[in-house]
């Protein structure tokens, strides 16, 4: 079971972004010695609590602190972009460090005003052109397209040995057939939206088409909000600061597991964190002893050759014992 960590680089309480980057940073090295098989930058804009606006520059940077995890954005928002400077700043990521570089493709929305900021052109009404702006950059990283094609000319590769390895994200299951017909990686967000996990992942595999563009093989990959500590009472304490982001808004650090403790009210802190009969919880939290358990009827079911885990802690300490037990985990599992 390959095991995967996406990095949002959180900001703590009265501290900084540069802190938070730093720690993203040390956290892309920490991974690679833990034998995580990739490394993922989200992409939040505008945000408070997260450090990590742009996936590029920390890829990049990363790149110079690490030899052998693969690096990649989890995702890039292609509403945000052209496809073309898309490709390019992936295919320079990938002279950078070669056969490392994966890029990631999703689409979401922030508030109308910070969507309506990032538009480059403001005077036509927006329009969901996800699936042809994917095929697009497919089609400069492969030189896809068609002879008839007014970007046939343009050729992005020249002077590169090889091209990032492209995946779609998604939460709804609405871009599983679009990574199958492609035959590139699919990685669904079970945390979510966990009732369509299997259903999504499954309609991904059995669509899945063999093309030049992807591995030759279906990649499911399921991503998870994921803690761990030595005991279960500590271990659901570590879900706590998700909860209160979310109950309290996303402008703001995310905050420490004390203060989470005195945010939120009785039940919503007793709310499980435990996969039981299946059902996956928002944030999921075990020990070395109980967490595989949880987490193998969930792959077996749905079908995923990998799991890629988000946590948003800040503490240090807890957040690197909490990515060993996690990595062992799974490091046990077969698919």
């Amino acid at each position: 079971m390959r095991y995967s960590l996406v990095e949002l680089a959180p900001v703590a309480p009265g501290g900084t972004k540069r802190e938070a980057l730093d720690r993203a940073l040390a956290a892309a090295e920490e991974a690679e010695h833990l034998g995580f098989h990739r490394f993922w930058f989200a992409e939040h804009h505008h945000a408070t609590g997260y450090a990590a606006q742009d996936p590029a520059p920390l890829i990049a940077a990363a790149a110079q602190r690490t030899s052998r995890i693969r690096l990649g954005s989890g995702a890039v928002l292609l509403n945000h972009y052209s496809a073309f400077s898309v490709a390019e700043r992936f295919l320079m990521l990938e002279s950078l460090a070669p056969g490392r570089i994966d890029l990631g493709l999703g689409r979401s929305t922030a508030t109308p005003l910070i969507d309506h900021a990032l538009r480059r052109d403001r005077g036509s009404r927006p329009s969901d052109d996800f699936p042809d702006q994917v095929h697009e950059i497919i089609g400069y990283l492969h030189n896809a397209f068609d002879r008839a094609h007014p970007f046939a000319a343009i050729d992005l590769t020249a002077g590169i040995d090889g091209v990032p390895e492209v995946w779609v994200l998604g939460s709804s299951g609405t871009s599983a057939g679009l990574a199958a017909r492609l035959g590139i990686g699919y990685t669904f967000g079970g945390h979510i939206n966990p009732a369509l996990t299997s259903r999504a992942l499954r309609h991904y595999r059995e669509g899945f088409t063999k093309t030049p563009f992807g591995t030759g093989a279906p990649q499911p990959m399921l991503a998870l909000n994921i803690v761990a500590a030595e005991d279960e009472e500590s271990a659901h304490r570590l879900t706590w600061p998700a909860r209160a982001l979310r109950a309290g808004g996303r402008d703001r650090p995310i905050p420490t597991v004390e203060q989470a403790r005195a945010e939120l009210s009785v039940s919503v802190k007793a709310q499980p964190s435990t996969i039981v009969n299946g059902v996956i919880p928002p944030q999921i939290s075990g020990t070395p002893a109980t967490l595989r358990a949880q987490l193998e009827p969930v792959i077996r079911e749905s079908g995923a050759t990998e799991v890629m885990v988000q946590d948003m802690l800040t503490d240090s300490v807890a957040r690197t014992r909490s990515r060993q037990i996690i990595a062992e985990t799974l490091q046990a599992i077969n698919p």
